[in-house]
């Protein structure tokens, strides 16, 4: 018969036998463990300038995204959200070529606590998880993260900037160049191969596109001197990423939060590469509709 262990709860606060340092210990051989994706460990006890130690600083293995980890046993407390926000603030400012996002880990986050971060959240990217310690049969321990804030969905391009940063031609002839703006056109006529009745539509941070009047960006561009930026909106895979890297498209990186690759094209690369862009566009646009 199938017996049913019942495990016991415990306080890794009061425990004398598990410290701080052994949490960190297992996070950093397994930082999955913590439920934000595939992490990478990148430093443990990370001197800050002025500002103590870092417990634990991870990245993700398919963007350019930093974690910025606390680690707290008991209770959450106004020291702590002031440490990690301050460790957060000195390492996106060390390298701002990462996205960083601040994570605070502890074994019972308040109310109050929550309220607090919640303002921050938006502005502020940062999120809560609540650790809970069971002890089985023996030594056995589990340890279970769950997170209890995330951050603020950001609402989709279409939601606000489309209506209120609307833009025309010649704003983006400024911000770019008149031949860089004929590459969005090029591209346009790449895409109208594999769909009808897409238009461009300018915004201010961006050029769209629209079908029937309404946004419908599965691709967006931004126009530089040089260059035109387009952000493809696709699901990471290694396949479509090792065909970047074989065609030596000019990678920007994947960006997570917004499912999209990001290349910097030229003229050139319009030319000669233009079937897998083609295919690229083709596969956004199937993905989107």
């Amino acid at each position: 018969m199938t017996k049913l262990i019942k495990p016991e709860k415990i306080s890794l606060l009061n425990s004398k036998a598990i410290s701080e340092r052994w949490i960190q210990d297992r996070i950093a051989e397994d930082p999955s463990i913590l439920g934000l994706g595939d992490l990478i460990l990148k430093d443990k006890e990370r001197i800050q300038p002025r500002a103590g130690r870092l417990d634990i600083l991870l990245q993700d293995s398919e963007t350019k995204r930093r974690y910025e980890v606390e680690i707290q046993l008991g209770k959450t407390n106004e020291s702590h959200i002031i440490r990690i926000l301050e460790y957060w603030d000195i390492e996106r400012k060390r390298y701002p070529q990462y996205d960083h996002c601040a994570v605070i880990v502890a074994e019972e986050i308040t109310s109050r606590f929550l309220n607090v971060i919640s303002l921050l959240n938006g502005s502020i990217p940062l999120i809560a998880i609540k650790m809970e310690a069971y002890r089985y049969s023996g030594d056995e321990l589990a340890l279970i993260f769950t997170t209890v804030l995330d951050e603020v969905t950001l609402g989709l391009v279409d939601e606000d900037e489309e209506i209120k940063e609307v833009a025309d031609r010649n704003y983006w002839l400024k911000r770019g160049t008149e031949a860089t703006v004929k590459m969005a056109d090029e591209l346009l006529g790449f895409i109208s191969e594999f769909a009808e009745g897409i238009e461009l539509k300018y915004n201010k941070f961006y050029i769209g596109l629209a079908k029937d009047g309404q946004p419908f960006n599965f691709v967006v561009f931004r126009a530089r001197k040089t260059s035109i930026n387009v952000d493809i909106k696709l699901p990471y895979s290694e396949e479509i990423q090792n065909e970047i890297e074989k065609n030596k498209l000019d990678d920007m990186g994947y960006d997570k939060k917004w499912s999209t690759y990001r290349l910097r094209l030229t003229k050139e690369d319009l030319k000669e590469k233009k079937a897998f862009i083609l295919g690229l566009l083709q596969k956004s646009y199937e993905n989107f509709k």
